[in-house]
């Protein structure tokens, strides 16, 4: 986050740094209040709004600040997020995922706010870029070449340089099937049937673009017999198992946890991009701990198709 330096505050929200008999910072302070309050220019508080990292709301045209959520933002920045009562994630889906974060909600209760929103990973790399989320998962394509294809996913956004890369685990890619039309993959692409697609910027849909390439189908033939554009695995799956298509690209475990046939493509990495800062939270270490747990190993074991053995190695950081 692109912040000024540590500033000392009050427990009541109020600035700190007032001098005996000057007058404290209104509750909503504009453009030039909050310069003042940041000692920054206005040039640089306009910069901060335009990025999305200062917290602020436009009122008839005008930029206000709320101080205390100012001065809340200020705490975050000095000490890295580490005494931050909440994870917000966006990007990839995973159903296991969805089940550590409920695991992890559940034990630490109304201590903190942990939420999971599956919109895939270019959305979900935007929500981080602008600092709408606290995580986001990303997988893009196969296991072998995860480290250079999520760098350069990650590159394309200029806040990658405060960002870490840790692995979560690999999981093995390829087609939810109804079982009626369970088959191997070069008949799956040419038979006649209702494909639920995903969105743009989604993992799954970029793996399958990949496993068409090599069966020498184009994705336009597949868009052509496209009957639902799903927003996440899960999504995708609840069509098939409701009759609403008939194929479509997932995960193992999103495919076992719908009751649907499976046709594995290949092995992908499941990454979880962050800010440095959140590396060094509580609740995100306690995320990294869950997976590690006997109780995530066995619901893993259950689903299929996933792998720990790179479970939280950091596998990129700009520093």
């Amino acid at each position: 986050m692109d912040a000024p330096g540590a500033r000392p505050i009050s427990g009541n929200g109020s600035s700190a740094l007032a001098a005996p008999g000057d007058k404290p910072a209104p509750r909503f302070m504009n453009v030039r209040q909050v310069a003042d309050y940041l000692h920054l220019n206005e040039k640089k508080v306009y910069a901060l709004v335009s990025e999305g990292n200062i917290p602020a709301t436009k009122v008839t045209g005008k930029w206000m600040f709320p101080r205390d959520l100012v001065d809340r933002w200020l705490l975050e920045s000095s000490y890295g997020g580490v005494l931050t009562d909440r994870l917000a994630l966006a990007g990839s889906d995973d159903p296991l995922l969805h089940r550590v974060i409920m695991q992890l909600a559940h034990d630490i209760r109304a201590q903190a706010l942990v939420s999971y929103t599956p919109t895939g990973a270019g959305l979900g790399l935007g929500l981080l870029a602008r600092h709408r989320a606290d995580i986001c998962a990303v997988h893009w394509g196969p296991v072998t070449e995860s480290r250079h294809r999520h760098t350069a996913l990650l590159s394309r956004y200029p806040q990658h340089r405060d960002w870490v890369l840790v692995r979560a685990f690999h999981r093995q890619q390829g087609l939810m099937v109804r079982r009626e039309h369970q088959d191997e993959l070069p008949r799956l692409v040419s038979a006649p049937l209702r494909w639920a697609m995903r969105q743009e910027g989604s993992g799954c849909q970029r793996f399958l673009q990949e496993a068409l390439a090599a069966q020498q189908v184009t994705m336009a033939s597949i868009m052509e017999r496209s009957v639902y554009t799903a927003l996440s695995g899960r999504d995708a799956a609840a069509a098939l198992a409701m009759g609403q298509a008939d194929v479509a690209p997932g995960s193992h475990g999103n495919a076992t946890e719908a009751g649907l046939a499976f046709v594995p493509v290949g092995w992908e990495a499941f990454d979880l991009a962050l800010y440095r800062g959140v590396y060094f939270r509580r609740l995100f270490q306690q995320l990294l701990d869950e997976l590690r747990t006997r109780r995530t190993q066995t619901a893993a074991e259950s689903l299929g198709g996933y792998d720990f053995t790179e479970l939280g190695r950091i596998m990129w950081t700009a520093h």
